[in-house]
């Protein structure tokens, strides 16, 4: 471990990390549920679970949405190799992608590829469209490479810490 993830590590104790493993496993858990899993009184789960929030080690609570019930049942990973490694380029098309409600998940990444993009869509032709009128068209893409998920084994799985 780096030194920032050593102090960021030793900055929780064990009340710390049964309250954040209790979140991450259902964020719609009460405070006096917390509390109770956390083996402390309600009033110093609130405390903190607001202290935890205000450091910054939960950086939000939101519900998991089934895509396939809200028209958005196909995953796609797109690699994108931009025509040049400047930092206005990425800059550029960092902007674009995070204008684009579609896009899950942007990552700059080193190898073959530059970024790697996640995209839900309703279907392979939804994604053939946005693919035609819009990715190709992003500033700065030379090329893509596209990959349909067949299945998702793993899924966003919880950190250990």
């Amino acid at each position: 471990m780096g030194p920032i993830a050593e102090e960021t590590s030793e900055a929780l104790d064990r009340i710390d990390r049964k309250i954040l493993r209790a979140l991450q496993a259902d964020g719609s858990r009460s405070n006096a549920d917390l509390a109770k899993l956390a083996n402390v009184s309600p009033a110093t789960c609130h405390r903190r679970t607001q202290r935890l929030f205000e450091r910054g080690f939960v950086k939000g609570i939101r519900a998991r949405i089934a895509p396939e019930l809200v028209g958005r049942g196909t995953l796609v990973i797109v690699g994108v190799v931009l025509d040049r490694s400047t930092p206005e380029s990425f800059a550029a098309f960092e902007a674009a992608v995070a204008d684009m409600p579609v896009v899950l998940d942007c990552h700059l990444v080193a190898g073959d590829f530059d970024f790697f993009l996640k995209i839900r869509v309703r279907d392979i032709a939804g994604f053939n469209r946005l693919h035609g009128e819009t990715l190709i068209a992003l500033p700065g893409v030379r090329q893509t490479r596209t990959f349909f998920v067949m299945k998702e084994v793993v899924e966003d799985a919880p950190l250990d810490f």
